[in-house]
């Protein structure tokens, strides 16, 4: 079975040469060398400041709102992975929705302003696919209002926008190294810091708030990564261009072959593009399914990247039906973009769409 997505192994020598140092160090966790060299390199890929490894994207998430000791609500997206949402559940936050625009699957900024209430603390955008939100249009609104920015980037390793790389973007920004992405540790992610008095806290409250050998100063949680991880994020961006090359190549063969069938998300004009996942979306539900049911008779698992939509969730409260999110939930496929598989994919989707109209 061909998937969304294809684990990434890098070169097993330079691998296991990492391996080989952890094992004469004897050093396996609590913030390593490999780590430290790990954060050095990603800064300064990224073009940032302040940046520390976190155990995942989830993790991060949550992160970022235990540093700001957050409370009230979040004004968020419903159209993104489960946990953009769950992290704010999980601390103890109220998730508020506003809509998506329908053709770049971001969070609408003309939608956020009226959710905003007198408890609301936090907007929390996810960058869609990689997709750059209308940055300076929430900047707008957070400043007027006085939020925090806490952006979803964990699809955007290869984003820039307007000549910097957008986790430069927001009071901070959080990225996934999880296993399935362009870049990974195996787990992991990142959070980038924008106020340096926080980033300095952050690292505290990464290792249980302790702040040298007999103090323990405020309260933390155990949010490292470790040194087997780091040394796969080393090899990994040894290797970067190698993916971003592959990986534009069949984006770009998607883009040609699908354009005139389906709906492919609207770009932001100020960022450059992502490879990470190719969306595309079908006039009708019934459509989707149909080609879903043809890529999987030839052993192709499609995903409905992401359904349900997040206002659908037991756990949060429904103000409103987020109706934008809901159709296009309903009718968005991810299709696997590696292993080759493209021109078949294509030829299948384009096929089973002719016979349908």
């Amino acid at each position: 079975m061909t998937y969304v997505t294809k684990i990434y192994m890098p070169d097993k020598e330079k691998f296991k040469a990492y391996i080989d140092g952890i094992y004469e160090s004897g050093w396996l966790t609590n913030n390593g060398p490999l780590v430290h060299e790990l954060e050095k390199k990603l800064t300064k890929y990224f073009g940032v400041k302040n940046l520390l490894c976190i155990s995942s994207g989830t993790d991060a998430l949550q992160f970022a709102y235990r540093l700001l000791e957050a409370e009230g609500e979040v004004v968020t997206t419903p159209f993104s992975f489960v946990s953009t949402t769950s992290a704010i559940a999980a601390e103890r936050l109220t998730p508020v929705y506003a809509d998506i625009e329908s053709d770049s699957y971001n969070i609408d900024p003309k939608n956020i302003e009226s959710v905003i209430t007198e408890k609301t603390c936090a907007i929390a955008p996810c960058h869609v696919f990689g997709n750059a939100c209308d940055i300076e249009a929430i900047d707008a609104i957070a400043e007027k209002h006085n939020l925090k920015v806490i952006y979803d980037a964990s699809h955007c390793f290869d984003v820039k926008y307007k000549d910097k790389h957008i986790l430069n973007y927001g009071d901070m920004s959080i990225i996934s190294f999880h296993a399935t992405k362009m870049f990974h540790t195996v787990e992991g992610a990142a959070i980038v810091i924008k106020d340096d008095a926080l980033y300095e806290k952050a690292k505290i409250v990464r290792n249980y708030g302790i702040d040298g050998p007999d103090s323990v100063s405020m309260l933390g949680i155990n949010a490292k990564i470790n040194e087997l991880e780091a040394a796969m994020g080393l090899c990994m961006l040894e290797e970067e261009d190698i993916i971003h090359r592959d990986r534009m190549a069949s984006h770009e063969f998607y883009t040609k072959q699908l354009k005139d069938y389906v709906q492919l998300q609207k770009k932001n004009e100020y960022a450059s593009q992502s490879y990470t996942y190719f969306p595309i979306v079908f006039r009708s539900e019934d459509e989707m399914r149909k080609v879903r049911e043809a890529l999987l008779e030839h052993e192709v698992a499609a995903r409905q990247y992401f359904y349900p939509s997040l206002d659908t969730l037991p756990y949060v409260e429904l103000r409103k039906v987020m109706t934008n999110s809901r159709d296009i939930a309903s009718r968005i496929l991810v299709i696997p973009m590696h292993s080759g598989v493209e021109p078949m994919v294509s030829k299948i989707i384009i096929e089973t769409l002719q016979a349908l109209r």
